[in-house]
């Protein structure tokens, strides 16, 4: 994507984004003060492997799915590349972990494991169970050996095209506690993938739609997900949009300063 995109997007967040002065719902005054906000920690252990990550020059044969992908410029990539364009940063790391203790995540699924940090964060809770889809094969070694070396027994990772393995893995789960959504980044594709985790959701899930502004199909897709009628209340954090289902809130979408 352009970098004048890039700019343009940031550019409508940053003119958006308010912080807790503006906030007067207290669930999103209490979201915003004590978890979005929360000085981040981060785990040495997955941090030491991002890092050994991003200078591993070895290269990959990594299959493509269509756009799922949303930085491949062929099927060989260097380990360094991916991790530069595919991993969260730590704080948003350490965000999603937060999120997971906050709604008491038992059940988690993750669509796009890439290498398994954020992965890592969110199974950083021994009694939550998290289930993670990667398309790619060589990948899904790399993240194997990841969470082996990190020593992280709690997590099922399931290889292989989201097409074919999603339906049948969510039909034999419980109601999933906390979603992430970083997988296909086209439009049609994420929105099937939110229906299919929203028939298995309850009120009290939080979703997680990771790179609502990386193109403009994640625009789209990120604008008819915030206004689809089973979400209550939105906020948008640039990188990430987070999804509440819960009809005891209003009906509200706000866009807040991380």
């Amino acid at each position: 994507m352009s970098a004048f995109f890039k700019i343009k997007t940031y550019f409508n967040y940053w003119l958006d984004a308010v912080d807790e002065h503006s906030l007067h719902a207290p669930f999103l005054f209490d979201l915003y003060t004590k978890i979005i906000k929360r000085e981040p920690i981060t785990v040495s252990a997955f941090e030491t492997l991002r890092k050994k990550l991003s200078n591993d020059h070895r290269e990959l044969e990594v299959e493509d799915f269509g756009a799922g992908s949303k930085h491949a410029s062929g099927t060989k990539r260097k380990i360094s590349d991916i991790a530069r364009t595919t991993l969260s940063d730590a704080r948003y790391s350490a965000l999603y972990s937060r999120l997971a203790e906050h709604c008491n995540a038992k059940t988690i699924v993750e669509l796009g494991t890439s290498f398994g940090i954020n992965t890592m964060y969110l199974a950083n809770r021994p009694d939550a169970r998290v289930y993670t889809f990667e398309g790619s094969t060589a990948v899904t070694e790399i993240a194997s050996i990841s969470f082996e070396f990190a020593g992280i027994k709690n997590i099922e990772l399931v290889s292989g095209n989201l097409d074919s393995t999603l339906k049948a893995t969510l039909s034999r789960l419980p109601k999933v506690d906390l979603a992430f959504m970083d997988a296909n980044h086209r439009l049609e594709p994420t929105l099937r993938y939110f229906e299919a985790l929203l028939a298995r959701s309850h009120h009290k899930t939080i979703m997680i739609i990771d790179d609502i502004h990386d193109t403009p199909e994640m625009e789209k897709a990120w604008t008819a997900i915030k206004n689809h009628p089973l979400v209550y209340t939105s906020t948008d954090l640039f990188r990430c949009g987070l999804v509440f289902l819960d009809p005891s809130l209003n009906k509200q979408h706000v866009v807040l300063q991380f």
